[in-house]
């Protein structure tokens, strides 16, 4: 073959692989970046300039200097510590359509997704039903045992809460099936866009800024602060990372999102005095980004910070995404949460935890469970 054509080759197959992964990267699971009227909308934000989010303390992704790829390649030589349970995940599989939606109710969906009944009305957050939490199937699998659900499961969903678009909160698959059954959604400023392009209506999605509140009847709806980034490809931080505080006339629930320690916990501790419910992050972390997330003695001070009852941790148990070992933020957050005063509450997957019964000072026979100790570390 001639110089020349071999050169044609190449550089045909370059621009082959080259148009393979711009249709791979803009293929609908990766959503859509803000723009038009919702993009003017962002510029307004005090949080947003130089075309990024910003968190309000200066917070590296990465505190060790490297980049995104110098972070993906040490991802894949870098081994991790027992990244996976020797055995299923514990899971029972509560009829969620059965419930009497009266009683306010939590039920951990597995890693950061949750069931709530609250004043009447059936929330969801950051629903992650599929068996993996990455653009491929192949990569971030969910552990044996720990996806029992799947969106046929779910009933009607009053409102959707959404903290960022990270592929392990933001799911396209459960959402796309979901997406008839839910009526609101509230999530922060920009992540509407990857909503809209699945077909969710405009109409129903309320994006919100941080100190921003929104009501559903009743209940009141509220976005607070995190400490981290946000991005489903190379770009990042177009769209806004949130937390929740999800109030009843007669309970408070708090929801951190990903986040790492920052005062804000205290801030918000200040503001509304006292959570019944804090559903804190707890896993997933490494002190190369640290700033990111929480370690978990940094969850139980969030917890203290917050004047929490009760705190249920989450970010952990069905994915390895950290190096971490699959049980260690259980067993540093067991240790941290001794004489505290709050109490530790750890369900397994699917298990319901009536919070009436819980909140009350006799707490037997409520799940606090040990789950993980049932599956020790190869």
């Amino acid at each position: 073959m001639k110089t020349p054509w071999k050169r044609i080759v190449i550089l045909l197959t370059l621009g082959t692989v080259a148009l393979g992964v711009w249709l791979f990267l803009n293929s609908p699971q990766f959503g859509a970046l803000p723009k038009g009227a919702h993009l003017e909308r962002i510029q307004k934000s005090p949080h947003y300039g130089d075309g990024s989010f910003h968190n309000l303390l200066p917070t590296q992704t990465l505190t060790d200097g490297s980049g995104f790829i110098g972070a993906l390649l040490q991802s894949f030589f870098l081994k991790k510590d027992n990244p996976v349970p020797p055995g299923p995940v514990p899971a029972v599989k509560t009829s969620l359509k059965s419930l009497n939606r009266d009683t306010d109710i939590v039920i951990w969906l597995g890693h950061s997704s949750f069931f709530i009944q609250l004043g009447g009305k059936r929330i969801l957050i950051d629903p992650v039903l599929s068996d993996h939490a990455a653009p491929v199937s192949f990569s971030t699998r969910a552990f044996p045992g720990s996806n029992p659900y799947t969106p046929n499961d779910l009933p009607e969903i009053d409102a959707l809460l959404i903290s960022h678009d990270h592929w392990d909160h933001l799911d396209y698959p459960a959402l796309t099936a979901l997406r008839p059954h839910i009526r609101q959604v509230f999530c922060g400023l920009g992540v509407g866009a990857h909503l809209q392009r699945w077909g969710f209506a405009e109409s129903i999605i309320h994006e919100g800024d941080w100190g921003a509140r929104e009501t559903l009847d009743d209940l009141t709806i509220y976005f607070t602060p995190a400490r981290h980034f946000s991005g489903r490809s190379l770009t990042r931080d177009k769209t806004l990372w949130v937390g929740f505080v999800v109030e009843s006339p007669q309970r408070r629930i708090f929801y951190s999102g990903d986040s790492g320690y920052s005062p804000h916990f205290a801030n918000l501790g200040k503001q509304f005095g006292r959570f019944d419910l804090a559903l804190l992050e707890c896993g997933q972390y490494d002190k190369r980004w640290s700033l990111i997330h929480m370690m978990p003695e940094e969850t139980a001070k969030a917890a203290d910070d917050l004047h929490a009852a009760i705190l249920l941790p989450a970010h952990s148990g069905k994915f390895s995404i950290a190096y971490h070992s699959w049980d260690e933020p259980y067993r540093r957050l067991t240790a941290a949460s001794l004489d505290k005063n709050w109490r530790l509450v750890t369900p397994i997957i699917g298990e319901p935890l009536i919070l009436s019964t819980t909140l009350e000072a006799n707490t037997k026979g409520n799940p606090v469970s040990r789950w993980w100790n049932s599956l020790q570390s190869q």
